[in-house]
C-alpha cells in the first residue's frame, strides 16, 4: 500500500487549491484518511479526516469553514480543497491513513490529534506556498 499526495503548489493568497491523496493497491473497506500540515517553525497539525465509504468527516477549527475534504471511494483517492488561500496555510502538507475493524465507527475528531506511530501507512510531503 502507498499514499501519494499531489497537487502542492505555489499560489497567490485568495485563490484555491486542491491536494489529492490516493492509496494504491488498497484492499480495507472501513478506514480514515487524515491530513496534515507543518508551518516552518512549528508542530504538526491535524487539520483534517475523512471515514471511508461513509464519508463523514471532522476538522481542525483552524480550518473550518475554507477547507473541505471529500472522497471517491473508487480510486481510493482523498481530496482536500482549500479555499481563500492564506499565507498561513503555507507548509508542508501529507496525509495518513488509519484502518478500523468493519463495523466499527470511530470518532473522527481525536485522531487529528493522534500520534504519527498511530497510522499505518504516510503519503510523501508536498509544499504549499501562498504569497501575499
Amino acid at each position: 500500500v502507498q499514499l501519494v499526495e499531489s497537487g502542492g503548489a505555489s499560489v497567490q493568497a485568495g485563490g484555491s487549491l486542491r491536494l489529492s491523496c490516493a492509496a494504491t493497491d488498497f484492499r480495507f473497506e472501513n478506514y480514515a484518511i487524515a491530513w496534515f500540515r507543518q508551518a516552518p517553525g512549528k508542530e504538526r497539525e491535524g487539520i483534517s479526516v475523512i471515514r471511508v465509504p461513509e464519508g463523514d468527516t471532522a476538522y481542525a477549527d483552524s480550518v473550518k469553514g475554507r477547507f473541505s475534504i471529500s472522497s471517491a471511494r473508487a480510486k481510493h483517492t482523498v481530496f482536500l480543497q482549500i479555499n481563500i488561500l492564506k499565507p498561513g496555510d503555507t507548509g508542508i502538507y501529507y496525509c495518513a491513513c488509519l484502518f478500523f475493524l468493519v463495523g466499527v465507527i470511530p470518532n473522527l475528531q481525536p485522531i487529528l490529534s493522534r500520534h504519527t506511530s498511530d497510522f499505518y501507512f504516510w503519503s510523501q510531503v508536498t509544499q504549499l506556498t501562498v504569497s501575499s
